[in-house]
């Protein structure tokens, strides 16, 4: 099966020094971008995360410090990157959750102005969990009949994704060979940003995800409150949940 698309959609992975989005960094990324006549090109980086690998993390991915003292850190690749994801939109296993709001992180963090607002996001992993829940590894044996040699790695797994997915298009006929469709079957919410602290309604408002606050117009909280922007703004809070926050207040103002 030919998967079907009106813009490039690259898969891609990430291995991190953890899973905390605001603390954590990058130490290898791999994408396969997929142009809409098939054509395929991937790219594999290792990244000096500017910080120690903790132990844990090595255990499940293999890279150590000595393996990425001498590779580049994300400032110096992160405009290179954004230029070849730009213009398509983006799938990955887990992705919405954890890779692309880490992704973003990084991003803002190497001030490098991308948006990926009106991009179309596929989880893999979302799908897989709906239709069969499981991991990467099961999926990849229960959708492709193989097994995995190479998980956790990061261009292992962004491979392994993009074949899952074709897998699951052929499982399931009723699911839309298109971007719009799978991004949307494959979301839990309406994020207005990538952690989740606040979420559209069927309006098209924001409003607050979590805390005192929770299913309150952002707007409104804003307004009554003007010390919870500055709370948000000193907390340990994502750089995207305070950019999108932000915006708001500059609304209000």
């Amino acid at each position: 099966m030919r998967l079907i698309l009106k813009k490039p959609l690259v898969f891609f992975d990430l291995e991190t020094t953890g899973i905390n989005v605001t603390k954590d960094r990058i130490v290898e990324i791999s994408y396969l971008k997929i142009m809409p006549d098939a054509m395929e090109t991937s790219k594999t980086w290792r990244v000096n995360p500017l910080m120690p690998i903790p132990v844990q993390a090595t255990a499940i991915h293999g890279i150590t410090d000595d393996d990425v003292k001498d590779c580049p850190p994300f400032l110096e690749i992160a405009a290179t990157i954004a230029k070849q994801i730009e213009g398509c939109d983006l799938a990955g296993f887990n992705s919405n959750r954890f890779d692309i709001p880490l992704l973003a992180e990084e991003f803002l963090r190497a001030k490098v102005d991308i948006d990926l607002s009106n991009r179309k996001f596929v989880d893999v992993l979302s799908i897989f969990h709906k239709k069969e829940p499981r991991n990467l590894k099961a999926a990849y044996k229960f959708y492709c009949g193989k097994e995995m040699k190479d998980a956790h790695q990061a261009e292992g797994d962004t491979k392994a994704t993009y074949e899952v997915l074709m897998a699951q298009l052929d499982m399931y006929p009723e699911l839309e060979n298109n971007v719009d469709a799978l991004s949307f079957f494959s979301s839990f919410n309406n994020n207005v940003d990538f952690a989740g602290r606040m979420v559209y309604n069927d309006k098209g408002e924001e409003v607050i995800h979590f805390g005192k606050y929770n299913g309150q117009l952002a707007k409104e909280v804003l307004i009554k409150d003007p010390s919870y922007y500055s709370w948000i703004m000193q907390s340990d809070f994502a750089l995207d949940t305070k950019k999108k926050m932000t915006d708001i207040y500059k609304r209000i103002k």
